[in-house]
């Protein structure tokens, strides 16, 4: 590939012009099962004969099923016993996380530090997201607000897989700095999250929170993104960020007024974001 001369920004465009399902940020199984279920008219058997099309994912969820991440359920042996005892969406939900973490890594240095500072932050984020669900009196949305904060920054992913491509091919003598690498993603991850997932044809849900969930201005009656935005600032606050603020008081955001939740809840999801482990399949 030869080296040219255009500023990164235009580099990192030609390269989005491309088929974005291209990219490597999902797992193809993963995705379908997200679809499946947005559907709401699948069966479990499907749900298992699409989790074995890959036997090494399969594996993957599994050892998922039995971390410490799900402690407090006795050994899961098979997918079917997974899907009977924590559900479809939440089996689905694993798929998606173990196929996840794998992607998070470069083997160039500071790509390499963003994208497991990411994982760190998404992982994070969804735990958030899912516990604050429940003690807001949204428990029906645990599920999707798990998957809505694990895949709020997807964009980022996305252009830090872009860099990478560029940096490996040498398509530029441009020198990646945590500077530079910041603005990118600043600059640009909402939107290409927003048009991956719809690429992608995962629910709307997502794509609005993968767009949505910097805007200053944002519907407060869009309970899940409203939900995904404040563990994202717990997560902000207690440091599981790219851009960490400990003086941050998530109190008087109106987030935590949309959803009405005291500040003990707040202090409180504060220390699960704080305590959230990794998943390391």
């Amino acid at each position: 590939m030869t080296t040219t001369e255009k500023p990164l920004i235009e580099l990192i465009k030609e390269h989005l012009e491309k088929n974005l399902q291209d990219l490597p940020v999902f797992h193809s199984v993963a995705v379908k099962l997200q679809q499946m279920l947005s559907r709401h008219d699948f069966h479990i058997d499907e749900v298992i004969e699409t989790i074995s099309e890959d036997q090494a994912l399969a594996s993957q969820v599994l050892k998922v099923a039995n971390s410490s991440y799900y402690a407090g359920f006795s050994k899961i042996a098979t997918i079917k016993d997974a899907i009977i005892r924590l559900g479809a969406q939440e089996v689905a939900n694993m798929v998606m996380m173990a196929s996840q973490f794998e992607l998070y890594q470069s083997e160039n240095e500071i790509l390499n530090r963003n994208m497991k500072a990411l994982w760190t932050h998404s992982l994070a984020c969804a735990t958030g997201a899912k516990w604050l669900s429940k003690k807001s009196g949204y428990a029906t949305l645990a599920p999707e607000s798990f998957m809505g904060g694990l895949l709020h920054d997807i964009g980022q992913l996305a252009l830090l897989k872009v860099i990478d491509d560029i940096h490996r091919n040498r398509e530029t003598n441009i020198a990646f700095s945590e500077t530079l690498i910041n603005e990118v993603l600043d600059r640009m991850h909402a939107d290409v999250g927003f048009r991956l997932l719809k690429s992608w044809s995962l629910p709307e849900s997502y794509c609005s929170i993968a767009l949505n969930h910097h805007k200053p201005d944002f519907d407060g009656n869009d309970i899940l993104l409203v939900i995904v935005r404040l563990a994202d600032l717990a997560c902000k606050k207690v440091g599981k960020s790219l851009h960490p603020d400990p003086t941050l008081s998530i109190y008087s955001v109106p987030e935590a007024h949309y959803l009405g939740v005291k500040e003990i809840t707040l202090a409180e999801l504060e220390i699960i974001i704080e305590d959230s482990g990794e998943i390391e399949p």
